[in-house]
């Protein structure tokens, strides 16, 4: 849905991107991108770390959040996402997002 540069990314955020793929990539696309008429771009204002802190990223992954930005539907509980999983993922978004413009 959107282009997203990706930059080299720090040990920590190359775990994250993992995690990223196993757990959120299948709904919200390679590097966070989205996908169409599916789950929106993570690499996006409207996620920037003023409007959605951390704690968003993990109270969606962990019990699921109705829709209230985009289309897509309600977003489900992530199963099988860790804690450790979770704060890898963040860090990947945030480091994707600022490479993005996105502070």
């Amino acid at each position: 849905m959107v282009s997203v540069t990706v930059p080299e990314l720090t040990a920590a955020a190359r775990f994250g991107k993992g995690a990223f793929d196993t757990n959120c990539a299948s709904c919200h696309g390679v590097n966070a991108a989205g996908q169409d008429g599916i789950a929106p771009p993570l690499v996006h204002k409207i996620y920037e770390p003023n409007h959605h802190g951390d704690v968003s990223f993990w109270r969606a992954a962990k019990t699921g959040v109705r829709a209230h930005h985009w289309p897509f539907g309600d977003m489900p509980p992530v199963e099988a996402v860790t804690d450790e999983d979770l704060a890898a993922i963040v860090l990947y978004i945030r480091e994707l997002q600022r490479a993005n413009g996105i502070n």
